[in-house]
């Protein structure tokens, strides 16, 4: 296994990515280091690229095996039929972070390698999805050579296309039915950017025992009915439990934010914040609404420090017994039922609700990752074939086995060894058909940091009273409309 560690030409880029060198030190360090006008080229225009990365979501992680996962890495592996024959060819694989998913992906890499006869250099990405992007921008502004294939976040397609051979041969040859909004989400000007490898996607938590307790029959399924039964249940505990809470979410000014306001947004019928062909939908009435409803819980339903939670943040309420709903992804579920837990056995989860109106529907923002292969590789042919064999339902039902990671094929939901794994996985499987969002990421390419940015800012300063809603979604609309414009 090769690691790549970060050099200074990696941290001149993650340094202008973030504004932490002014442009006059970028151009200085950059001609110290003896770089081209291309490479710089790249570096000056990293900060567009902004923070870009699903939040909570480290490249390949997750919360831990599965917890009927036995063996080695890999012990459930079965590899595909048909493979080609591939003996002298070199693949070069950016996959997993150094971690608990790198024994089983070094795994995949062995098994390929054995059934091809090509050999497979295993690169440990960052563990940082920012410095991840950093490091491939670089590697493929420059048509280097030194990744073939690599997994990329959901949110990149439109800044990795320039880069990356359509692989839809591929989906089409694996025969199976992927998830159609990722798919959508990973195809930029018809070119399949990366086949849909293992997803995520925000999901409503709740209190199966207080829910029986105070009379609720099922789980809410419109946000008005999410804020009655909060509230209803904040009465019942708040004698014997004086720190509960109705319902915690992310609610800081970060990416985070970005998910759980558009999920407000769609879910009112609002739009994408931008829509396929570039224009700018938040200054509506629908959104108007879903923000009412969203800054009416704040100090009420919902604890006033909401404005600056993150995951982390509310899975610690929820899972001390503190909350009777929360929306997270999908890792708190296996965290929530570990020995310990204040809720073990007391949770379960389903869809986000609905906002109420014309276009009302469930809405949760996507997350995961894909697997791409640059068009500057040496063995396109082969990598072409890694990545197919990486996400084909052999390869993704193993993974959901010993790793817990969601898949991207549908009939994998009701694979009685992925539910004897993973029970919850048989929840989610109408989240990915009928309520999943994608975020803005293949119209607004590049800008998306800046346009998430601007988005979850003026959101939080909605939440915390520091902005009104018409005037702040009046400028917001303005303010996108002029980062759009830049395309």
């Amino acid at each position: 296994m090769k690691r790549y560690l970060p050099t200074p030409v990696n941290r001149l880029m993650s340094d202008a990515m973030f504004g932490r060198a002014s442009r006059r030190e970028i151009i200085k360090r950059g001609t110290a280091l003896g770089l081209s006008s291309a490479v710089m080229g790249t570096i000056l225009t990293a900060e567009r690229l902004g923070a870009q990365g699903t939040p909570a979501a480290t490249p390949g992680a997750t919360p831990g095996a599965s917890p009927v996962a036995t063996g080695p890495a890999g012990y459930t592996i079965v590899v595909p039929e048909g493979l080609p024959d591939l003996a002298g060819a070199t693949v070069n694989a950016m996959l997993s972070a150094d971690g608990p998913g790198a024994a089983f992906d070094q795994a995949c890499c062995d098994k390929f390698a054995e059934a091809t006869g090509a050999t497979v250099n295993y690169l440990k990405g960052a563990e940082s999805a920012t410095d991840r992007l950093t490091f491939l921008s670089q590697t493929f502004a420059a048509q280097s050579a030194d990744v073939d294939v690599a997994m990329i976040d959901v949110i990149w397609p439109g800044i990795m296309a320039p880069h990356a051979v359509d692989l839809t041969d591929m989906k089409d040859e694996l025969g199976v039915d992927f998830f159609e909004r990722i798919v959508q989400n990973n195809t930029v000007d018809g070119k399949l950017v990366g086949i849909p490898w293992f997803t995520d996607a925000g999901l409503l938590y709740y209190r199966t025992d207080l829910l029986e307790k105070h009379g609720f029959s099922a789980p809410p399924q419109t946000w008005t009915e999410l804020t009655e039964q909060a509230q209803a249940i904040i009465e019942g505990e708040a004698a014997t439990n004086p720190s509960f809470t109705g319902f915690v979410f992310q609610a800081a000014a970060y990416e985070g934010l970005t998910c759980n306001a558009l999920e407000w947004q769609f879910s009112y019928g609002g739009g994408t914040i931008i829509d396929e062909e570039g224009n700018v939908t938040v200054n509506n009435d629908q959104t108007k609404a879903a923000l009412e409803l969203a800054r009416s819980w704040v100090g009420t339903i919902a604890p006033q420090a909401v404005t600056g939670y993150m995951e982390e943040d509310a899975r610690g309420v929820w899972q001390g017994g503190n909350s009777a709903f929360m929306r997270n992804w999908p890792g708190s579920y296996v965290l929530g039922q570990e020995p310990g837990s204040a809720i073990r056995d007391k949770f379960n989860v389903a869809q986000l609700p609905m906002g109420e109106g014309e276009g009302a529907s469930h809405a949760a923002t996507l997350g995961g990752w894909q697997m791409m292969v640059s068009q500057y590789s040496p063995s396109v042919d082969a990598a072409k074939q890694f990545a197919k064999y990486m996400t084909s339902p052999e390869l993704q039902k193993s993974r959901a086995i010993e790793r817990s990671t969601l898949p991207t094929i549908g009939n994998l939901y009701s694979d009685q060894d992925v539910l004897a794994a993973n029970p919850f996985f048989g929840e989610l499987l109408e989240v990915f058909q009928t309520g999943s969002v994608a975020r803005p990421s293949t119209a607004s390419v590049d800008l998306y940091g800046e346009v998430s940015t601007a988005y979850f800012t003026r959101v939080n300063e909605i939440l915390t009273g520091s902005a009104e809603i018409d005037a702040g979604l009046e400028d917001l609309q303005g303010q996108l409309e002029d980062i759009m414009a830049d395309l």
